[in-house]
């Protein structure tokens, strides 16, 4: 490794994704947004979905099942190499519990990522004294003048059943004759049967359009234009959707689930019980009537916002490769304390 007096500078860096090239999940936007971050730091970084064998000064795996096969070939040929091991979703809040290949790859990470603070409290004593926060960012969204006639609502997430996808179409069938709600919702099916009901449901339901998979820049365009973001998932470990609605000044009604209050905050107003459409509703019509619980949702996510600020993001990644790298040199080296919320780098080296 290439280390100096000043940090860490010109690493290679093998980072592995379970998304390939092109695809729009939230694994693919992490791992881009990293590299181009780490790059900025003047390493070296070679995204794969799967590792190619090639010598690296460290490797960050995301997720921690569907990257195990990676994880376990890297350890094994560089033992002594830094592994930043990061727990997307579905693998801490599932995986962990009952997959062996998972659970093999905690046990050979140098470091621990999760998205959120509660994802913490997932993990088991030993592997929470390795575990570092880093919330993920966007980059900030100028509002745009939003429609009067209608109050307009989006669901960005895939259609797969760990992001309950029609929650928010089902409530609207819920809602008062006279409600203004009007739903878009944007992300790719997973199979023909999620596509086949977004479509029936579209059909059946007035307020609720499906758009499909889009752009990046439609998803900003759309964001900066609604009233509010439903994000409806049963399992996340720090959804991009709400970093994204936070830089775009967008109120958040979400499910209460620990990826959820981990990103917005354990008392935060604008949680509904999983799977429960009718409180949906009345929290949908709640937001729509009532000006000033709309203003509350505001403020209580402008106050979350610092934490998905891209600069902030760049600084805890920069300053947890130099951690691994500079202060670890035996790779294997645990952390003490109960896991850290990363603050920018140049806090940390003030």
């Amino acid at each position: 490794m290439r280390i100096h007096e000043a940090g860490v500078r010109g690493m290679k860096i093998s980072l592995v994704t379970p998304a390939g090239a092109g695809s729009r999940s939230g694994n693919r936007a992490t791992a881009e947004r990293w590299a181009r971050f780490l790059r900025q730091e003047g390493h070296e970084v070679l995204v794969e979905v799967a590792w190619g064998g090639e010598v690296s000064d460290l490797m960050i795996a995301l997720h921690t099942r569907r990257s195990r096969h990676s994880i376990k070939r890297y350890a094994a040929a560089h033992p002594d190499h830094p592994l930043i091991v990061v727990l997307t979703g579905t693998d801490l809040y599932r995986d962990i519990r009952v997959d062996e290949g998972a659970r093999e790859s905690l046990g050979l990470a140098t470091r621990v990522v999760v998205l959120q603070e509660a994802g913490l409290a997932e993990l088991e004593p030993h592997h929470r004294a390795k575990a570092r926060v880093i919330y993920q960012s966007a980059e900030p969204i100028r509002p745009q003048p939003r429609a009067k006639t209608f109050f307009d609502v989006c669901v960005v997430g895939n259609l797969r059943a760990e992001k309950d996808p029609f929650r928010c179409a089902l409530a609207a069938r819920l809602l008062p004759p006279a409600s203004r709600v009007r739903i878009t919702h944007v992300g790719k099916a997973h199979s023909e049967e999620f596509a086949d009901r977004a479509a029936a449901l579209a059909s059946s339901e007035p307020r609720y359009r499906w758009l499909g998979e889009v752009p990046r820049w439609r998803v900003r365009r759309l964001l900066s234009r609604v009233h509010l973001l439903v994000q409806s998932s049963i399992m996340e470990g720090g959804a991009n959707a709400v970093a994204e609605a936070l830089a775009a000044g967008v109120p958040v009604i979400a499910s209460r689930i620990a990826g959820n209050v981990g990103m917005l905050g354990e008392d935060y107003p604008g949680y509904y019980p999983v799977g429960d459409e009718s409180a949906l509703a009345l929290l949908l019509e709640r937001t729509e009537t009532d000006v000033a619980f709309h203003e509350l949702l505001e403020a209580r996510c402008a106050a979350r916002r610092p934490l998905t600020l891209p600069e902030r993001e760049r600084g805890a990644l920069g300053g947890l490769v130099e951690e691994v790298a500079g202060g670890f040199p035996n790779g294997r080296a645990q952390a003490t304390g109960e896991g850290v919320i990363l603050a920018p780098w140049t806090k940390r080296r003030a």
